[in-house]
């Protein structure tokens, strides 16, 4: 019943923008920190950016480039990505924890959503 959705991933060229989103049911996520995080092959899990009441993160490698936003009416956070890099290519994740503070170790998140592919290539 508590689910949160990714959607907006795809296949992009380098230098071109994305806009993902995770669609959250069943809870509001107005007490929550949400974050993102990527994976992508052979490598491990990493926290790319997140968003509470508190503070905004962004990792280093996407300062500059990515934005995280909430748009309350619908219960759905973005992270708008711009200036892609073939680096940027991996499954996105959206996860959440009712929190006032932001995190980076995804241990600490209790909801997550499913995935969703972005690809960057010439």
């Amino acid at each position: 019943q508590l689910q949160l959705v990714e959607s907006g991933g795809g296949l992009v060229q380098p230098g071109g923008s994305l806009r993902l989103s995770c669609a959250a049911s069943g809870f509001t996520l107005d007490y929550y920190a949400i974050g993102w995080f990527r994976q992508a092959p052979g490598k491990e899990r990493e926290g790319v950016s997140c968003s509470s009441d508190s503070s905004t993160y962004y990792a280093d490698s996407v300062k500059g480039r990515f934005t995280i936003s909430r748009d309350n009416a619908k219960n759905t956070v973005y992270l708008q990505m711009n200036s892609l890099k073939p680096e940027d290519t991996a499954v996105y994740y959206c996860a959440a924890v009712r929190s006032y503070y932001c995190s980076g170790y995804e241990r600490a998140y209790d909801y997550w959503g499913q995935g969703t592919q972005v690809t960057v290539s010439s």
